[in-house]
């Protein structure tokens, strides 16, 4: 009980961004920093009345504190800007472990074993042909065709990958990994795709099948982590817009694109300018120079201002559609559909009943 109660007050005094001086004033210094360390290590037990204030500091239930850690996320791939710092990067760690843990905790309540495997596994990635490959085959296995992904995210939790949107600084992109699930008779991975929820649509599609390719792509060991990064992008790109269907729409060769043509694509396929324009790299239709002349331009509306924009949704939904079946079917209690929907009791009666 001591050590559950040592690593959970450690978790959420991260998810808060809080040192431990600082949660020593949240909690009207009752108890010293020297006293929140030993917590922390399992050296020393809060009593109840700690406790309290600690919830409460935390914004956490106090059971939160004694529950059994479930879930341990392992091969991180973390996406940031350089200005995101360890803190923060730490905090969205603790975040998306107590959301994939609630979100295999409603799954185990209605029985639903989640298994996933990964079509592409033996496929061997060297160079940029082999990833052009490795989509085609990906495509082909899971039934997707050539044409536009309506709904990424959809697709990838149909696919039983746990997509998890967070609110997080715009320095965080996003990352994956895979969450250890710790039933009783075995051990599970789950894979995770975690992306910054302020995105722009075509963003959010482009990062979350980046992720996919952390996930899926097996990398022969002599490339560079930089490789693996532009390989990961040119498998998102793919994704979107397959070769095939890209020279279709763009043809083999060309040294001069229109912007409403570019505009009329993104539009068509959910994929930002200049997503398409490394496509066109990629597979050799324009020219380093025209790439380079490109780059130049858009630097100064890197976000793509008034140049077009997907029309659809990305959202992830499948855990509080999980959670909400629960609730309907008396699975599992009120209080503890709240408590998994990480919401109070009433705002969830509330959106229960709106449904």
């Amino acid at each position: 009980m001591k050590e559950i109660f040592a690593k959970r007050l450690k978790s959420a005094r991260i998810l808060s961004g809080l040192s431990q001086d600082e949660l020593v004033v949240r909690i009207g210094n009752i108890v010293s920093k020297n006293a929140i360390s030993k917590y922390e290590k399992g050296e020393m037990m809060a009593d109840g009345k700690v406790i309290i204030s600690l919830s409460k500091a935390l914004n956490v239930k106090s059971d939160y504190f004694f529950r059994p850690f479930t879930v341990e996320i392992e091969k991180i791939e973390f996406r940031k800007k350089s200005k995101l710092s360890v803190k923060k990067a730490n905090a969205i760690t603790q975040k998306v472990t107590d959301i994939v843990e609630r979100y295999l905790e409603v799954e185990q309540f209605l029985s639903i074993r989640s298994e996933f495997s990964n079509p592409i596994e033996n496929l061997e990635i060297k160079t940029k042909r082999d990833v052009e490959n490795a989509v085609n085959q990906l495509l082909k296995k899971w039934k997707l065709g050539y044409n536009s992904l309506s709904n990424v995210i959809e697709v990838l939790e149909e696919k039983e990958i746990k997509v998890i949107e967070i609110e997080a600084p715009d320095e965080f992109v996003g990352f994956s990994g895979w969450a250890d699930g710790k039933p009783a008779k075995r051990q599970v991975r789950y894979p995770v795709i975690v992306i910054n929820k302020r995105y722009t649509i075509e963003r959010k599609r482009l990062t979350a099948l980046h992720e996919l390719g952390h996930l899926l792509l097996k990398f022969n060991k002599n490339i560079s982590q930089k490789d693996k990064e532009r390989m990961c992008y040119q498998f998102a790109g793919a994704m979107l817009i397959p070769e095939e269907t890209f020279r279709m729409e763009f043809g083999n060769n060309r040294s001069h694109i229109s912007i409403p043509e570019l505009i009329a694509i993104k539009e068509n396929y959910g994929i930002s300018i200049q997503a398409i324009m490394q496509r066109a790299k990629d597979l050799e239709i324009i020219s380093d120079f025209t790439y380079l002349n490109f780059r130049k331009w858009i630097s100064k509306n890197r976000s793509e201002e008034g140049l077009g924009q997907y029309i659809g949704k990305e959202q992830t939904g499948r855990l509080n559609q999980l959670i909400f079946r629960a609730a309907s079917e008396e699975v599992i209690s009120m209080s503890k559909a709240a408590n998994l929907a990480n919401l109070k009791l009433a705002a969830f009666r509330k959106e229960l009943v709106a449904l």
